[in-house]
């Protein structure tokens, strides 16, 4: 099936869907709602697309082996449950064994796996294991907070909500010391 057919398809699948929920298609307002809708989606899914593989490139470390820090990077994703958005923030931290990658690249990572249907412990667990197998650093870490509208909006509709995960390996885990430090340094430590 070629490109212009599926977006067509998908398309009147939008419309039966405005008219499922009560809406009229035709209506002057959602003229060219099912094709933006479409392309929203492509946009909002665009990390199936993506090689995060292609991120990959690493450096000699010089010698340095203490902790390198990425946080507060922006994540938005779609919960694959409901359908609806949750947003916040990822901390990326890894501690070199030899090898680094450049810092874009692991905001990049980021984006990669959270722009998919998805859980937020599973994008933890997806950055913290393409770092692993590709850096072979002393320890990595992701740790994600994030709200989800599928708890604001509907069900439970707890608006103060904020879902922390995080996903260890190596010294982060083994450590305690190194973990607080990590905890300390994305301010986590003490709430």
């Amino acid at each position: 099936m070629g490109r212009l057919c599926f977006i067509e398809k998908a398309s009147e699948l939008v419309r039966e869907f405005l008219r499922y929920i009560g809406e009229d298609p035709l209506r002057e307002g959602l003229q060219g709602t099912p094709e933006r809708v479409i392309k929203t989606w492509e946009f909002l899914c665009k990390g199936y697309r993506e090689d995060v593989s292609s991120l990959m490139v690493t450096f000699d470390a010089e010698g340095y082996d203490q902790m390198v820090l990425l946080k507060d990077i922006e994540l938005y994703s779609i919960c694959e449950h409901h359908l609806l958005p949750f947003f916040g923030r990822a901390h990326v931290a890894y501690i070199p064994k030899g090898r680094v990658i450049g810092v874009s690249k692991l905001a990049r990572i980021v984006e990669v796996f959270s722009r998919r249907l998805q859980l937020q412990e599973r994008i933890c667990s997806q950055v913290v294991g393409v770092l692993d197998k590709y850096l072979q650093p002393r320890g990595t870490a992701c740790v994600i907070e994030a709200e989800h509208l599928c708890m604001r909006m509907r069900g439970v509709e707890k608006q103060n909500s904020v879902m922390v995960t995080s996903a260890l390996s190596g010294v982060f885990l083994e450590d305690s010391k190194c973990r607080e430090e990590l905890f300390g340094l994305i301010g986590l430590k003490g709430r």
